[in-house]
């Protein structure tokens, strides 16, 4: 029995908690799971998980050894980065998790030059909203913006991110443009729910801020569907602007309350902390900072008046 490779299906079965999962996660039969655990046990001759048809449990001779599993798998990926990190091309399966709107608008489109590039790399690109766990899914890389709880990660700035209220030249036609915001709770308004903030909107002017909860009869998980909704003269609605930039500049939509200023966020290149940084996850930073901009992402040349004050995010 290759003792490694059972340990790493160990770890994976506590992290998935449960072999069925672990299974999914390795693309290999429950059974083969159950049998190189079994196999492990018997060679070390300690029972490691409590079964029952429900969930699995670590014994105390399991919870050992997981912990010291741990260790050793992190040492084996350290050895690889390191040896990676010297190679003149960047080689390897680089797995980034992206949201769904940034990464089509954003991400999808630089990747023809990117692997032209790279011919060694083969990006595995996940595109979701919801807040993954990039250690505990095997995740190299994530795309995220706002807050970033955990310190276990490292974060590298790509650029601002601005938000915005807008709405179609007709709705405002038809309905009028609000002059100050509490003239918002007399509209429809839009809302992005997985937003930090939930539906308040936060407007900054002069030092002042005001804070509205305005009403909304449409309420989404996805930018684009919110940006469809709002083309299609239903209300206002909040945006960043690497959605709403194009049609800013078109004059499909119009900004309102343009002389308040939004919160603010920052577009982060997130991965876990290494003592090695393998050399795949470096060159497509690298390239990300190169295409979008840093401080003036390309999304929001021509937009005036965005702010320069950055809200603070951890």
């Amino acid at each position: 029995m290759n003792q490694f490779s059972a340990l790493a299906v160990f770890v994976e079965v506590v992290e998935c908690n449960g072999f069925a999962a672990a299974a999914r996660k390795l693309k290999v039969s429950t059974s083969a799971v159950s049998k190189r655990i079994t196999l492990l046990e018997e060679h070390l001759g300690a029972k490691l998980l409590h079964r029952t048809t429900r969930k699995i449990s670590l014994t105390e001779a399991g919870e050992r050894y997981f912990s010291i599993a741990l260790e050793a798998l992190s040492a084996a990926r350290a050895a690889e980065d390191a040896v990676t990190e010297l190679q003149g091309d960047p080689k390897g399966v680089l797995k980034l998790s992206t949201s769904t709107s940034f990464g089509r608008l954003h991400i999808a489109p630089l990747m023809s030059e990117f692997m032209k590039r790279y011919p060694g790399i083969t990006v595995q690109m996940m595109m979701e909203d919801r807040v993954i766990d990039l250690v505990g899914e095997g995740f190299d890389l994530a795309i995220r913006g706002g807050n970033l709880p955990d310190s276990s990660l490292v974060a590298r700035r790509l650029a601002p991110i601005h938000n915005v209220l807008a709405a179609s030249p007709s709705y405002l036609a038809e309905y009028g443009t609000p002059q100050i915001p509490n003239e918002l709770y007399e509209h429809d308004c839009l809302h992005y729910v997985y937003y930090q903030r939930g539906i308040e909107w936060s407007l900054e002017k002069d030092r002042e801020t005001a804070r509205i909860q305005p009403a909304g009869r449409f309420l989404v998980n996805n930018s684009e569907s919110l940006l469809e909704t709002m083309l299609g003269h239903s209300g206002i609605g909040r945006l960043p602007t690497f959605v709403a930039g194009h049609y800013l500049s078109t004059g499909e939509l119009v900004r309102v309350f343009p002389e308040y200023r939004m919160p603010q966020q920052v577009m982060y290149a997130v991965y876990p902390e290494r003592r090695y940084l393998p050399a795949k996850v470096r060159v497509f930073i690298e390239y990300l900072v190169e295409k979008i901009g840093r401080d003036q992402p390309y999304w929001d040349r021509g937009i005036c008046d965005l702010g320069e004050e950055i809200e603070a995010v951890y």
